[in-house]
């Protein structure tokens, strides 16, 4: 005959066990997706990380809101890199420590350059909404790079083009401020001027970072007989150098970058800005979705959305769906579903190619017309 005790003890010893378990499943089944959000959140070129931070904190408070990720919670580690290289590598080493499953950013490419070499090792996964510099993705070093914004190679042959065809000008000065994104931008427009018989290089010069008084670089510009000025950087420096021109009286028209496009261009450089031309992604904002995103900025934040609020806010969407497809945060997994697997999103129905750039997402031009960027047609 069995010992009642015994049974009563390898009873409560079984339950004790399967509690055990579940718990441990329970558990496991509730620990976050851990997504790092890294950007410029500081200093001058703040407005164009918030945009991207407020994209992506949007998005996940939307996906949460539909029970987040193989039923675990998405949820955010958000760092500022100031948009420097070094910084941006201390951040991903720090992400990597924290066990991230991904990384939406870095802003800038610059810091994003920096950072890929940390990612790299950890095989994260990483989607910028804004650095254009082709080698990130045509490299091949970055299998897990992706980006839901152009190359700017693409941007420079646009700004080229327009810049010959339709504005007619033909004396171009090339100006960048020495980074990776703006010397970068600008060696692309100066081979597609080398390539054309239309046009002269008039001027071709790096700005010093540090740079405080524009005169000199004005009356270069001056001496050069430039009538058309392309300038591959970010807002400070070109609202810095257009109000010198124009202070000077020159009137080559001015032709910038996604660098330049925000609201803070605008206010910096003033009634100066009026007329200045840059290229940007197209506007997506009458897509639905794009439209729905927007709204939900306006309720959120009380105004408009900046320069990369709809690229990160689909970026974000475009992980979630990949890890969703992949059933998995592996990153082998997830970089295969964002290659293979389109998503809808703010800026269309979206796939990745080989290389990691964006499907279908090009750059167009847009003009300050009485104190906004509005698209051309």
């Amino acid at each position: 005959m069995a010992n009642p005790c015994l049974s009563n003890r390898r009873m409560v010893t079984a339950l004790v066990g399967a509690a055990i378990v579940l718990l441990c499943a329970i558990g496991h089944a509730a620990d976050p997706i851990k997504v790092g959000v890294v950007g410029v959140h500081s200093g001058e070129l703040a407005p164009y990380g918030i945009s991207g931070l407020r994209g992506v904190e949007l998005a996940v408070k939307q996906i949460n809101a539909q029970g987040g990720l193989l039923g675990r919670p998405f949820e955010r580690i958000v760092e500022d890199d100031l948009c420097k290289p070094k910084e941006a590598a201390i951040i991903a080493t720090k992400l990597i420590v924290q066990d991230v499953h991904a990384v939406i950013g870095h802003i800038c490419s610059g810091a994003t350059l920096a950072a890929l070499e940390i990612y790299k090792e950890a095989r994260v996964v990483v989607i910028s909404p804004s650095a254009t510099n082709p080698a990130l993705t045509r490299s091949g070093r970055y299998p897990n790079f992706f980006r839901t914004i152009a190359p700017d190679d693409e941007q420079a042959r646009v700004q080229v083009e327009f810049t010959l065809d339709v504005l007619k000008k033909k004396n171009v000065a090339v100006l960048h401020d020495k980074g990776v994104y703006g010397k970068g931008l600008a060696e692309y427009v100066k081979a597609f001027l080398e390539r054309s018989d239309q046009g002269n290089i008039a001027l071709y010069e790096g700005i010093p970072p540090a740079m405080i008084d524009y005169s000199m670089l004005a009356n270069k510009i001056k001496r050069s007989k430039a009538d058309a000025v392309i300038f591959g950087g970010y807002h400070p420096a070109a609202a810095k150098l257009l109000t010198q021109m124009r202070k000077m009286r020159l009137k080559a028209v001015f032709v910038s970058g996604d660098g330049i496009k925000d609201d803070s261009f605008i206010n910096m450089a003033g009634e100066y800005a009026e007329g200045v031309y840059a290229t940007a992604p197209t506007d997506t904002s009458h897509l639905p979705s794009a439209a729905a995103a927007t709204k939900a900025h306006y309720r959120e934040y009380g105004e408009a959305p900046g320069a990369f609020f709809l690229t990160a806010h689909a970026a974000t969407l475009a992980l979630a769906n990949a890890i969703n497809k992949a059933g998995s945060t592996d990153p082998g997994g997830v970089s295969h579903a964002l290659k293979t697997e389109h998503v809808e999103t703010p800026l269309g129905n979206i796939i990745f190619n080989h290389h990691g750039d964006v499907v279908g997402v090009s750059f167009v031009v847009y003009q300050v017309q009485n104190g906004r960027f509005v698209e051309l047609p």
